[in-house]
């Protein structure tokens, strides 16, 4: 629990490449806005990775002038699914050895040892704890409820309660918002109506991950090379994971091809707000994902992507959402989850 002493809650945000480490003091102000991250190196086993997050911990800690004394909690973001709490399911971005991993346990072991005593520990699904740390900030004071959509390689999903705290349902699957389907005839018309996407978690059903994200760029682009053909990326040789990676340059610099993409996707993006607008009511609607990081797109980029996924969503709602939802970007980037892990460490020991 808090006290004097003990008064900074520490939070981690696992990825399949990278991990990230954050915290928070007691009054929930971020430590610091400086993003620490290293090397998840999953392809070394659970020792290793949990071996990471401790030194992401220790090396946070010593960043800021700060001991493990001070340490009164912990959070621990992870993609799921989960088998139980704290227990991992067969996830996509790890490796098939993980399923089953009880990283809950030994991590609460490892930051135990560190510390040379028992640390709470809470954990939770990325974008379930992504939403908690963007919905601190835009919430301020009232008691709004807070949708986040963060569309990067896959599309991240999360709606936090009054509480400030993520829906979390029985199946500790997170909100995985970005595999519901989406009404593609809405998309399009003629020769842009886009055609059916396949989606990497294997669903036939066209999912709104595939026509937001990173993950359906290439996809995109071999739809309408077909009306570009004298584009640059018709002759290029490159990979089409590496096509796709190129296109947010490209839009900044008003590549027409880049930019209906683009356009497309923010439309997707809507009709999804609006879909989830029907179910949960949220009062703020959050933005993230790298279109929206103001280092590598132009405000021009920004408004016009947010634009689009407000005039896609507008006609889809009640009068009421329509005068009053708020559309946002989100603000912490690359820190959200790590900042919400730690967040969820502070709510939960004073709940």
């Amino acid at each position: 629990m808090p006290s004097a002493t003990r008064d900074i809650y520490l939070g981690t945000d696992s990825g399949a490449t990278t991990s990230k480490t954050g915290g928070v003091f007691a009054n929930g102000e971020p430590v610091s806005l400086q993003l620490r991250q290293s090397s998840t190196n999953a392809q070394n086993g659970t020792a290793a990775v949990v071996a990471g997050w401790v030194e992401g911990a220790e090396g946070f800690l010593k960043d800021n002038g700060l001991t493990w004394d001070r340490v009164a909690a912990a959070g621990l973001a992870l993609p799921g699914p989960y088998q139980v709490y704290g227990v991992l399911d067969k996830s996509s971005n790890l490796p098939e050895c993980f399923i089953g991993w009880n990283f809950h346990a030994d991590y609460s072991a490892a930051i135990a040892k560190a510390a040379g005593r028992e640390i709470p520990l809470y954990v939770g699904n990325d974008g379930d704890f992504g939403g908690v740390g963007e919905a601190a900030r835009v919430r301020g004071e009232t008691k709004a409820t807070v949708l986040l959509l963060a569309p990067g390689s896959g599309l991240g999903t999360a709606y936090m309660d009054a509480n400030g705290l993520p829906l979390s349902g029985d199946h500790l699957a997170g909100m995985e918002g970005g595999h519901m389907p989406i009404p593609r005839h809405l998309l399009g018309h003629g020769l842009d109506e886009v055609p059916p996407f396949s989606c990497g978690c294997g669903r036939d059903w066209g999912c709104i991950e595939a026509y937001s994200t990173i993950s359906g760029l290439p996809q995109f682009i071999e739809f309408f090379l077909a009306k570009y053909p004298d584009h640059e990326l018709a002759a290029s040789t490159d990979t089409p994971k590496n096509k796709g990676l190129s296109l947010r340059g490209r839009a900044q610099k008003g590549d027409p091809l880049a930019l209906k993409i683009f356009d497309i996707q923010a439309r997707a993006l809507g009709i999804h707000v609006a879909n989830l607008s029907m179910a949960l009511d949220p009062g703020i609607v959050v933005i993230g994902g790298g279109l929206m990081d103001p280092d590598s797109t132009t405000p021009e980029f920004r408004e016009r992507y947010l634009g689009g996924i407000r005039a896609a969503a507008l006609p889809y709602l009640f009068r009421k959402q329509r005068a009053e939802l708020k559309l946002v970007p989100a603000t912490l980037g690359e820190l959200s989850q790590s900042i919400g892990a730690a967040l969820v460490a502070l709510y939960s020991s004073k709940a």
